[in-house]
């Protein structure tokens, strides 16, 4: 079965850092597209970014672009996003998500396995 797990997240004040991690099972790294989303209280789910483990190409929306960054490590199939400057905006349920097609999108509904979410809250 395909899995993914987010962990990672956290309170953490205006202007700091996390890292999220998510943990992917039941499919084989370099053969999907791994997109990391969010969603807030009150709004709609929102791609944060996104990359193709084929070739590590990454896409990031503009709200993080700059501040957000994304790695990886083949080894442990486990796909990371480095949050920096955050800001009380940035708050939310951060998800990730698997392209199977290996497409990179910001597009949720491309997406066909989902982790549980990891909360970020970001205090002003």
């Amino acid at each position: 079965d395909v899995q993914l797990v987010e962990s990672g997240g956290a309170l953490v004040p205006a202007g700091g850092s996390l890292t999220l991690s998510c943990a992917a099972s039941g499919f084989t790294y370099g053969d999907y597209a791994i997109g990391w989303f969010r969603q807030a209280p009150g709004k709609e789910r929102e791609g944060v970014a996104c990359i193709d483990s084929t070739d590590g190409s990454t896409n990031y929306a503009d709200s993080v672009n700059g501040r957000f960054t994304l790695s990886s490590d083949s080894a442990k199939n486990t796909f990371y996003l480095h949050t920096n400057s955050l800001k009380p905006e940035d708050t939310a349920v951060y998800y990730c998500a698997a392209d199977l097609t290996g497409w990179c999108t910001l597009k949720d509904y491309d997406y066909d396995a989902w982790g549980q979410g990891t909360p970020v809250t970001v205090s002003s």
